[in-house]
């Protein structure tokens, strides 16, 4: 996703059905014990790519090794129970576009990614494709685990991204692939991996429900465009928790169709923090996140009873924003004949229980549209200071209503 300057905890959210957040039964519920889940699955058979000709050494192209390896652990007959792809510690796999198919024989198939994976240098590969390196597709109660990277040696695909036009905008870049990315997969567990400089967004998650990513690093430089974390998309009952993600944009991207996601436990920054488009259903997000310094943005548009909580800031530039004039670089929209824009309706957002630092002078925005307005946003227990870059703070508001209940700094239009 790509952003305009500037940091914001932006409208993001947990979001609250009233004032009902996800149970601890129903965080139970997502929170399966991987191990457990493993070792109580009766493991009949084990497929290394090793034994399916490749090599490891980081030059050699070991794409079909793991296809064949792909077809050997998804057509296993192994009486519903979990068959296992094995990618060895110690060794470094250069693999082309990948993509594993189901439906698989086995109940479960459970890759156990110990080694690391990397992707070419070069910004061309044979195939000619761009849309992702790595594809999992109607695979269900898939286990992708273990401490193995996988690396996407992205830096060569974002130097055009950088390169700016006349006027100073970014150019889209839209030809890069993502990393990482599962399409009905449902059941999916993701945990323990780590995940480097994707030339896109590092994980999608597309048309997928009851998934747990769980004990990730993902890591790209500040500066990379559009390194996203995780984007979901079209999914339901999703939980993120217990991981780091320090990019060059979205911690975790919330796009159209998802319902029911749950980020908590998540170091998030540098980057753009979390944020929530075009989401058509309620999405509840139970928030017990740390942002660090040098995080953008927390941001929603088009939302509705949407909740944050429990988050902790830290030296955080421009932590809580509403923003109905946001607008992505490279895909700036007019604003008519009298300076406006067709903002997206935004109504009962929840921030509470939020303290911690802000590196800018203005630490709430709430910049909402003189026409559409914001409604029924509730503020309350949230103590934001000044960090040592910002001597004084304060709050800025236009066109919002709602409460506000131990609020600092004061926010003077709710009430």
């Amino acid at each position: 996703m790509e952003f305009a300057f500037g940091f914001t905890v932006f409208l993001l959210i947990g979001f609250a059905l009233g004032n009902e957040i996800f149970s601890e039964e129903t965080i139970a519920a997502f929170n399966l014990d991987f191990e457990n889940e493993i070792l109580g699955g009766n493991i009949a058979d084990s497929f290394n790519v090793m034994d399916y000709g490749a090599v490891g050494n980081g030059i050699a192209d070991d794409s079909q090794a793991f296809i064949k390896a792909w077809k050997g652990v998804c057509g296993a007959k192994v009486g519903g129970t979990i068959a296992t792809l094995v990618v060895p510690q110690g060794k470094t796999f250069l693999v082309n576009l990948l993509e594993f198919e189901g439906p698989c024989q086995a109940k479960s198939i459970h890759v156990q990614l110990e080694g690391t994976l990397i992707a070419p240098e070069t910004t061309s590969w044979e195939n000619g494709q761009t849309g992702a390196w790595i594809n999992f597709k109607s695979v269900d109660n898939l286990i992708l685990d273990g401490g193995g990277k996988i690396d996407g040696r992205g830096s060569n695909w974002w130097q055009p991204c950088k390169k700016t036009s006349t006027f100073g905008i970014l150019l889209a870049c839209n030809d890069r692939p993502g990393a990482l990315f599962f399409h009905n997969c449902n059941g999916l567990r993701l945990k323990g991996l780590t995940h480097l400089d994707s030339p896109k967004r590092h994980i999608g998650i597309n048309g997928c429900k009851d998934v747990v990513v769980s004990d990730l690093l993902i890591k790209a430089p500040e500066d990379s465009p559009n390194t996203d974390g995780i984007d979901i998309s079209d999914s339901t009952n999703v939980l993120i928790q217990d991981s780091t993600i320090e990019t060059g944009d979205d911690c975790v991207a919330i796009n159209g169709g998802s319902s029911f996601i749950n980020v908590t436990g998540v170091n998030c920054g540098p980057g753009h923090g979390i944020r929530s488009l075009f989401i058509a259903m309620i999405t509840i997000f139970k928030i017990l996140t740390h942002f660090a310094s040098e995080m953008e943005e927390l941001m929603t548009l088009l939302r509705k009873k949407i909740s944050f909580e429990n988050i902790l800031l830290n030296n955080v530039d421009n932590p809580i924003i509403i923003n109905q004039f946001y607008q992505d670089k490279g895909k700036l929209r007019s604003y008519g004949l009298f300076g406006k824009a067709s903002a997206i309706e935004v109504s009962d957002v929840t921030y509470s229980d939020i303290q911690g630092t802000s590196a800018s002078k203005q630490a709430i925005d709430l910049n909402c549209d003189n026409v559409v307005g914001c409604t029924n946003i509730v503020m309350k227990n949230i103590h934001i200071t000044a960090s040592a870059d910002a001597p004084q703070i304060y709050s800025f508001c236009n066109n919002a209503h709602g409460t506000a209940f131990d609020v600092s700094p004061k926010v003077t239009c709710l009430s």
